[in-house]
Parts: C-alpha cells; structure tokens; sequence
C-alpha cells in the first residue's frame, strides 16, 4: 500500500521518465476536477484532459476547464477519417512529448448506473500508438478508482435510465444546481494504483516490427494483434478500478434492499433489526471476498448503519423500527396518480437503490455466476458447471467486466472464494453445496439482470417482431415490463432501465443473435429468433449444461 508522499514522488519520477496516462473510473462530473486538484496540491505538473465536447459550450466554465489542462472531443467519431486523424495525431503528439501526464476515461462515458462499463478501446488505441510504432521507449499506466458514500446526480442519473432527456450542460444550470451543494454526500475515495509499465505488459503479446513496413505518420489500420492487446488492457485497468474501489455500508445495505419484494420496501417496511443483522452478516462475506471497505472500526455497527441511511434520505426513511423507500409522490405531491406513472415513481428510487449496489457487484459476480450455474443446472459435476458458467459470463460480458479470454481463471477464482466461506466443498471432478444462505444471496443478486434479460429475450420473440428499429425497441420494451410489473409477473425495476436495454442489444450482437441492416440509417436490426429462444431456454435451464460447448480458450 502506497503511503501519499511516497506514492506521488515515485510519480513524479515516472513523469520525467516516460509518458504517464492516468485512467480514472467515471462516476460524476466532480471527477476529473478532483484529479486536477489532487496533482496540483502534491505539485504535480496537471494532466492533459480529454473531456467531452458538450463541456465546450459552457460560458466561463468552458473556458476554466480549457486552462485547466482539458482538450474537447466528440463523443462518437463515425466514420469521420478526417476528424480521426487530426485528434490521433494531437493524442500523439502529447504522449510523445510527455510534458504532463495525459488523462481520460477508459470507459469513456460517465456510468448512470455506478456500474463499471465495457471500456471504449479507440482513445486508449490513440495513446499506445507511439509505444507500438517505437515513438517511445515506454508508456506508463496509472489506474485510478473513484468511489463515493453518495453521488451528486443520483437523482439525475435514475432519471436519465427511465427515458428522461439529460439537461444540457450549461453555467446557468450549474447555478441553479448549486443547491444541491448543501447536501451532505459523506466521503470520497480516491485510490491511485501503481504505475504500470506498458513494455512489460506487452511482452510476448504484440510484435512491433510490423510498425516498421510503413512510413510511422500515415494512419494506419490497427492488426488484429493489436486491437487484441489494447482490448486486453483496457479490461485490465478497469478491473483493476474495481479492485481499488472503496465500499460503503450502504452499499451492502443496498444488495438487501433489493432483494425484498417491492411491496415490502413501499407499503409493509424492512424491518430495521433484520437488516442490521444480515448486513453484519453480508460485511464479513465482503470482507472474506477481498472488498475495500469503508465502515467504522470504533462506531458501534448499528449507528453506522444509521449514519448510512441518513445520509441517503433521497431514497429511503426510516420509521418505527422499519426501513421504508422514499418514493416521489410522498416527496413532492400526494394528488392520486395512475398505475404507470406509479411504477415509474417506484423505479426512480429503485434505481437509485440498484446504482449503489453496483458498485460492490465486482466483489460478489464471479461467485455469483457459479452459484447461478449450481441452482439452474442442478448438476455437481465440475465440467457441467464450467460449461454453464461460461455461458452466463458470455451472456453478461456487456453487464459486468471479465478479461477476455480468462474464463477459466475468472471460474477459479469462484470456486476458490465459495470454498473460502464453507459455500461448498470441491474436488477434482465435483462441487458440493455445504452453505445455502451464501449461494441463496449470491443467485439473488443475480437473478435481477437473468429475469430483466429474459423480458428483452420475450419481446423479442413476439409474432411480430422481425426487423425493428432501436429508437423503437426501448419504448417497446418498457412498456412491456411496466405490464408485466403491474401484473405481478416481473418483480425488477431494473428492467426500464435504458442502459440495460443496450447491452443485451450488445450482448445479443455479440452472440450473433441480431444482425444490424446495413442499407439502415435508423439502426434497424434483425432478430434470429432461434438463436434467442436458445438463449433463453439455457438461462432457464430448459437446455441441460452437457449441451453446451466451452470456449476455445477455456480449459479447466
């Protein structure tokens, strides 16, 4: 563990020695401005930022976040060569003379879910180029993990995922939002990893001799070696954020929450000494799984907790002994509403719920992948349950983060974290249950992203559908959940949430499943419907785990 003083002048030195990129997670706009201000308190030259261009028009602000060391870009290229080639060359241009160090968001926009997100691989292709076409002796990497007790646009951000448009950024909204400062938001946690060479983390994996057969500044198109490697790093430094992220209670609380019925949190209340006690209980899980964890050694666990809960007042009350959601009719107007617009109400603080329980899904995913594979398939052979872990984590690769071509590490490590806690017992060729409430909670956490991927799955497969338009599959999609929600069928508000949405439009792509139309200027896709049910039959354990085949590059 790195010591501030020690830490910062170990970074310093790097700077002299080699080009230094920092790579923070993105989880609210105060983001980049913390890592500006940290730099300059530890006299540290400013990095070179690469903000969106919407901060671009903001009057006076703009201008403050330019000095401050920023540069505009667009937050979707296309296929514009020209705009490609100017901001490759400029990127390339910092890197190579390396006086600052270059900063920017590897996972490219800010997360509305507080979710780590699939990292964008063009920016990071940018400022790796001149260590692959021999610019630079070497390049270094510095991961850094952002976590907040609370986040500023909590509200904004639930919103955003229900279909609400984002306010443009402008001064005259940052004025009228100044309110929300006299808030309190709790503690901020900034972790900066280690620099990391890219020489030795590219040993063996990309030959740069081929950089040499043509002239170093024409564009070239990157090989398929090397988008391999740059995907490769990319995942890395976001798990590598991951790992760095600090948890608070409320975020445990937050799993629990969400896994009580809806009616409960709304009507009925969670009973306060029933969280309190498996919140103790999931905390030591956390702590046994590896999670950084920021709870009060000295405060007595119930009056952290407490503390917690105050500080999220946004999204949850607590009265006589019960633990209540905080929806939006009882804060701002009690005239009767329509079913609708009552579960859009629920979902808004529901959502908040789910943003802060991402941020400790890292901790439990891997586990709760292979305690899904051992309560669908029902099976205690070890080969079986690979197989059927695989697939979830292929299915899921848009939702959570896994290092390509890791599988069977990723399953490893499972295995290992279960066996840790008494989960269950393994050997050469079986794995036994030993503990149910463990695996209980951890399909739990789960089954939210299989049900809201199952609803996705069924519009998909309706009579109708065959050829359909995005811009007309979220609306569709929502108001087939909000149904299904009415009609007590689906239990997950997570299900209207439009970042959801796309990811298994993603996944779907992926798999092969939907087939984007080409000749279509309104990105129009065709569905596979085979493919899908085939999909949804094995999450739902219709087809069994001997039927399916493992990656090429899994092997137990």
């Amino acid at each position: 563990m790195w010591q501030c003083g020690s830490f910062f002048n170990h970074l310093k030195q790097a700077i002299q020695e080699s080009p230094v990129i920092l790579l923070p997670n993105h989880r609210s706009y105060v983001d980049f401005l913390v890592i500006s201000y940290i730099m300059f308190t530890y006299d540290i030259p400013v990095p070179v930022i690469a903000a969106g261009i919407p901060l671009a028009g903001m009057k006076i602000v703009g201008g403050i976040i330019r000095r401050s060391g920023a540069f505009f870009i667009r937050r979707a290229i296309g296929a514009d060569k020209l705009y490609w080639a100017v901001l490759s060359e400029y990127v390339r241009t910092v890197v190579k003379k390396g006086f600052a160090p270059l900063e920017f968001f590897v996972e490219g926009l800010r997360s509305r879910t507080l979710k780590s997100q699939m990292p964008k691989l063009g920016m990071m292709h940018m400022v790796l180029e001149p260590y692959f076409k021999g610019e630079v002796y070497d390049i270094q990497l510095v991961p850094i993990s952002i976590s907040y007790d609370r986040v500023l646009e909590e509200s904004l951000l639930a919103h955003e995922l229900l279909g609400v448009p984002k306010p443009k950024e402008s001064t005259t909204a940052l004025l009228k939002a100044s309110k929300v400062l006299q808030e309190d938001y709790g503690s901020m946690h900034v972790n900066f990893g280690r620099p990391m060479s890219v020489r030795h983390l590219c040993q063996g994996k990309i030959d740069r001799c081929q950089y040499n057969l043509a002239p170093r500044d024409l564009p070239q198109k990157p090989r398929a070696e090397a988008q391999a490697c740059v995907s490769w790093l990319a995942h890395l430094m976001v798990r590598i954020q991951e790992e760095g992220s600090v948890l608070s209670p409320w975020s445990l609380m937050a799993c629990l929450l969400l896994q009580a019925p809806a009616t409960v949190l709304t009507e009925e209340g969670l009973p306060w000494q029933q969280l309190t006690e498996k919140t103790i209980w999931l905390r030591k899980l956390a702590l046994d799984f590896g999670a950084r964890l920021n709870w009060p050694g000295h405060v007595p666990d119930p009056d952290v907790m407490s503390s917690s809960v105050a500080l999220h007042h946004s999204v949850v009350r607590r009265e006589a002994g019960r633990l209540y959601l905080a929806r939006e009719e009882e804060r701002e107007r009690k005239r009767p509403i329509d079913p609708e617009e009552g579960v859009i109400r629920t979902a808004t603080a529901m959502l908040m719920v789910a943003s802060y329980r991402n941020q400790c899904l890292h901790i439990f995913v891997r586990p709760a992948l292979l305690a899904t594979a051992i309560h669908v398939t029902k099976t205690t052979q070890r080969d079986e349950l690979f197989a059927f872990f695989c697939f979830l984590r292929d299915v899921f690769s848009n939702e959570f983060i896994f290092i390509p071509g890791k599988s069977s590490r990723d399953f490893e490590e499972a295995c290992g974290l279960l066996r840790k806690c008494g989960a269950v017992h393994i050997s050469e060729q079986e794995v036994t249950v030993s503990d149910v409430e463990v695996l209980s909670f951890l399909q739990a956490l789960l089954q939210p992203f299989i049900d809201l991927y199952q609803v996705m799955f069924r519009y998909l497969c309706e009579d109708g559908v065959h050829v359909f338009a995005e811009k007309q599959f979220l609306p569709a999609v929502r108001n087939l959940a909000t149904k299904l929600i009415l009609s007590g069928e689906l239990h997950t508000y997570e299900a209207l949430s439009s970042d959801t949405q796309n990811n298994v439009l993603s996944a779907l792509r992926r798999l092969e499943s939907l087939a984007k139309l080409k000749a279509s200027e309104q990105n129009e896709y065709r569905v596979n419907k085979a493919a899908v049910r085939r999909i949804s039959d094995i999450l739902s354990g219709k087809i069994p785990p001997q039927m399916l085949q493992t990656p090429p590059d899994a092997k137990l």
